[in-house]
């Protein structure tokens, strides 16, 4: 049988009975960590051209655009808001996967969720069977052959399965969406780390929303007589299919995602965290450091890492620029960052006193863990060094659901009244008890300040 009729039998036919508790909460703090950053997104231009056009592509519907007091159809709804979670680098991640399953799948999960009435186990189910999916297919892919590591290669399988779970989807269907999806997902073979393009301040980057958009058009497709290549998961030149379908029970992958305290790539945290406890431990100021070495995996050396950033997403991918705002503003500048960021002289003046170099053994250890060594001399030459630092929010140094809240509470705070804050939390707090209606109908209602 093909691995996606295997991976759609199951997505099918898993009984949410079984779902762990464990599951069920972690797949609860994705969902409201998720909203924080879709909450600051909003009002990037990236996301705000996402909606235009949308409104012009999808049809009408009766799914949220999340914060805006608009409905669309599913797909349309699923594409505006995976682009607003994705806009500013503060979505979830997954070592595995190397990438940001939440920022497709909960949106695909919950644009369904607008257009019919689903139970809060229904769609913790289809969240965490998303995850599953998605990182599984994510993990094994053969980098010789699929060289491009950005998300929107694969999330595209998640919100497919996540979806479809929701839909309905008979198993055949959802394999020949799965197919269709994996063929149709944005290549991102020029942009991000991993891409040949040397301009990665774009709002390309991940791919994530139009992966979406893919995903949900696929399932529609499908459902249609469309049909693509079932096989495209089971040759070796491109997947480990045995890893893809090894143990397929309860969707625990989901509990290997990490948090982000950071609107910047997962690749620089550790170094923001080890420079912060430097700062903290020995109470340097900006003014008292001549110069940071950052050592760390190869990996971090092919983000852009421009000292002179041209717009957030340049920020979001360089870690001198990162380390400078740290130095300077302090850690919490980065959550999340803002265009008072750009065209400052004295950020880019100390990040180009950051050198950044290869450890073997931190490179050896990626990318299960992505770690860093900061090392900071001051300006009599003396030498700080710290520990081999785990970033803040990885499995090893979670986060839990008092922290996501947290997180919420202080990063939305500019763009939400208190009011609505508490609103929005009482709605997550009713959802935890069972009753779905009350955090969706909050989620469609515009922002105000």
């Amino acid at each position: 049988m093909y691995a996606t009729r295997t991976l759609a039998s199951y997505v099918s036919a898993y009984d949410p009975e079984n779902l762990t508790e464990g599951v069920r909460d972690k797949a609860l703090c994705c969902t409201l960590d998720l909203m924080t950053a879709v909450i600051v997104g909003y009002v990037t231009p990236s996301a705000a051209a996402v909606r235009r056009v949308a409104a012009q592509l999808f049809g009408a519907g009766s799914s949220a655009v999340w914060f805006s007091g608009q409905t669309l159809s599913s797909t349309g709804a699923a594409f505006c808001n995976a682009a607003a979670a994705s806009a500013l680098d503060l979505d979830d991640g997954h070592r595995a996967a190397r990438g940001h399953p939440g920022a497709a799948v909960i949106p695909a999960v919950l644009a369904v969720a607008g257009e019919r009435a689903c139970s809060r186990d229904e769609i913790l189910t289809a969240i965490a069977l998303g995850y599953e999916v998605g990182v599984r297919i994510a993990a094994a892919q053969n980098p010789n052959a699929i060289r491009s590591r950005q998300s929107g290669r694969w999330v595209g399988y998640g919100a497919v399965a996540a979806a479809g779970r929701l839909f309905g989807s008979a198993p055949a269907h959802l394999s020949q969406a799965l197919a269709i999806a994996g063929v149709l997902a944005p290549n991102q073979d020029a942009n991000g780390s991993s891409g040949y393009s040397k301009l990665t301040g774009n709002d390309v980057k991940e791919g994530i929303p139009w992966s979406v958009a893919t995903g949900m058009t696929a399932l529609h497709l499908a459902e249609c007589g469309y049909t693509g290549p079932e096989d495209m998961l089971d040759h070796a030149s491109h997947f480990d299919t045995t890893s893809i379908l090894d143990r397929l029970a309860t969707p625990g992958k989901i509990m290997g995602t990490y948090f982000k305290p950071y609107s910047c790539c997962r690749y620089i945290h550790p170094a923001i965290d080890a420079l912060s406890e430097l700062k903290s431990r020995h109470g340097f100021t900006s003014d008292d450091i001549a110069g940071i070495e950052v050592q760390i995996f190869a990996w971090a050396l092919q983000l852009g890492n421009r000292i002179n950033p041209a717009n957030l997403t340049d920020i979001q991918y360089s870690l001198p620029y990162c380390m400078a705002i740290t130095a300077i503003e302090g850690g919490q500048a980065l959550a999340p960052i803002s265009v008072n960021l750009l065209a400052r002289p004295d950020l880019t003046d100390f990040a180009r006193n950051v050198r950044m170099s290869i450890d073997g053994e931190i490179d050896r250890r990626f990318p299960a863990e992505t770690l860093a060594r900061v090392i900071i001399v001051d300006r009599k030459g003396e030498r700080f060094v710290s520990s081999v630092t785990t970033p803040r929010g990885d499995v090893g140094r979670p986060m839990h659901w008092t922290d996501i809240c947290d997180k919420f509470l202080t990063i939305t705070a500019a763009r939400m009244s208190k009011s609505q804050q508490s609103a929005l939390l009482d709605g997550f707090e009713q959802f935890r008890g069972g009753d779905s209606v009350p955090l969706l109908t909050r989620l469609g209602l515009p922002l105000k300040r």
